[in-house]
Order: structure tokens, then C-alpha cells, then sequence
């Protein structure tokens, strides 16, 4: 059965306790979080398979459907969030601070306002934060430093596969990825072909490596010789997806795709090495 429920800036889902209602789908829904902190989001509905994929789905206390005040305090939020926005530009700019303010976020009951900035290095901003402190009275400010990764999940956007970006929608942690694995994927080494709307080497590329890893483990290494029933070749490319290999003929110079199973012969020495004995040079 379908679940209600809601999903973190983070990209992580909630469900909405003791609410099954297809009523409120695609609406807002008032809740409070882990630390009873109140919110007002928009719904969503989960497919039993997704809560059932997931496994244990956190869940989040569902309040009251947003009346006409909460509706008027949700507005009320994003023009004071556009607001404390452009105001901290503004100090950051005066004080000159090495950093760049990516958002600002209250809470529904406006108690906490955390502006979120990037920077490559340690900010040194507690003049700006004593400032903002006088400013926005009865308000709990924090100044919280982010990654490029976190950066784009907070501004979301479209990836080049056309779809939005994972981690402003379901991943819940940034996986660790590296070029290695685009190597393995027989991807070109082009920088703006591997980076993401983050600058940052794609997520994508971490998600199917383990079966690459898998599937190559069956194949001869490159670079080593073979052989097969036209003769000796030479071993020049994975492709694990169509569980082959392409390989080079020592003899004829031609080019093909083989299976494993093809193979008569694995590690032969190189043709070059045959009948090669250079030992009566010693001396010389």
C-alpha cells in the first residue's frame, strides 16, 4: 500500500506517521522533525515497492494539514529568506570574506535561520556573524560551510542524462568516485563529459562499478597475449557489458571482438619473446 510522506532538503524521504491519505498527495502537510523543529513541505506519495526497497524509512510527526495562516507563513518564509539572502551578500561583500552564500533557510516558526555559503578554505566570520546576530533578533543564526556536492543538492537542477539531479532527490549519501572507475566503464577521459552540475566527478559513475569489476575479473588482462583458433593475438580492450574482448592477430593484423570461451590458450608469451635468447651477450 502507499505511503504519504515527504522528502529532506538533504534528499532523504520521510514518512508521515498514522497518514495514508491519497488526499494529500501533491499537497502540503505541517510535521516536526527529529528535533521537534516544525516544517511545512510538500507531499509526496511513495510506492509500497519504494518502502519496501528502502527498508526502514524514518518517520516524521505529522501535525495538521496547512490552514489558511500556515499557507500565509510559508509565503511569509520565502520572502524573508529572499531577504536575509541579499543582506548577507551585501556584509559579505563589506567585509570582503572569501566565501559564496549559497542559501538562506528558516525554520517554519522562524526560531533558526542557517545560511549556508561555500568556500575552499576556513571563513573567519565572526564579525559577520555578530552582525547578522544584531540584525535578525530572537533569531538563532548559523553560518554553516558546505561542499560543491552539497551546493548543487541545495540548488537541484537537471544532470546531462536529463533527469534531476540524484542527490537533490534520492541519494542519501555522496558516494565515493574516482577516474579508475570511468576507466572502467571504457569512458572517454574527458573532463566535461565525467563532471557534474557540481564540477565534481560524477555520482553516476560509482553506481554500476561493482558489476564492472565483476565482469572484467573474467576476462584476460589487456596488454597480455592469447591464443585463439586463428593463432596468436593480443589483448586490447574490455567490453564487459557485451562480456567480450577485443583482440589484435600477431599474424594478420585483424581486429575482433572474441568470447571468453573462444579462447584456446590464456597468458602466451609474446610472439617477440620466442626463440629470443640473448644470454651469449653477457660478455660482451
Amino acid at each position: 500500500m502507499a505511503k504519504l510522506g515527504i522528502r529532506l532538503g538533504t534528499g532523504e524521504l520521510r514518512l508521515l506517521d498514522s497518514i495514508d491519505s491519497f488526499q494529500l498527495k501533491d499537497t502540503f502537510a505541517v510535521y516536526e522533525d527529529d528535533e521537534n523543529i516544525m516544517h511545512c513541505t510538500k507531499t509526496i506519495l511513495l510506492p509500497s515497492t519504494i518502502v519496501i526497497e528502502r527498508g526502514n524509512i524514518k518517520t516524521v510527526k505529522f501535525i495538521r494539514q496547512p490552514n489558511s495562516a500556515d499557507k500565509t507563513q510559508l509565503l511569509n518564509k520565502k520572502e524573508e529568506e529572499s531577504k536575509a539572502y541579499h543582506l548577507c551578500i551585501e556584509k559579505i561583500k563589506t567585509h570582503n570574506l572569501d566565501m559564496r552564500l549559497v542559501d538562506a533557510v528558516y525554520t517554519f516558526d522562524f526560531n533558526r535561520l542557517t545560511f549556508f555559503y561555500f568556500a575552499e578554505g576556513r571563513v573567519d566570520f565572526r564579525i559577520l556573524l555578530k552582525e547578522l546576530t544584531a540584525t535578525f533578533r530572537r533569531t538563532r543564526i548559523i553560518l554553516r560551510q558546505i561542499g560543491a556536492r552539497e551546493e548543487a543538492r541545495l540548488l537541484n537542477g537537471v544532470g546531462t542524462c536529463g533527469r534531476t539531479l540524484c542527490c537533490s532527490t534520492w541519494l542519501k549519501e555522496f558516494p565515493f568516485v574516482t577516474t579508475k572507475m570511468a576507466r572502467n566503464q571504457n569512458l572517454p577521459p574527458n573532463p566535461s563529459k565525467l563532471t557534474g552540475a557540481c564540477g565534481k566527478l560524477k555520482c553516476c559513475l560509482s553506481y554500476e562499478d561493482e558489476m564492472y569489476e565483476t565482469e572484467k575479473a573474467k576476462l584476460p588482462d589487456v596488454g597480455t597475449y592469447i591464443e585463439t583458433n586463428d593463432g596468436i593475438a593480443k589483448v586490447l580492450k574490455h567490453l564487459p557489458l557485451e562480456g567480450k574482448i577485443q583482440i589484435k592477430n600477431y599474424e594478420t593484423g585483424v581486429y575482433e571482438n572474441i568470447k571468453p570461451e573462444d579462447i584456446k590458450t590464456f597468458n602466451v608469451k609474446s610472439p617477440e619473446d620466442i626463440g629470443m635468447d640473448f644470454s651469449a651477450l653477457d660478455d660482451l
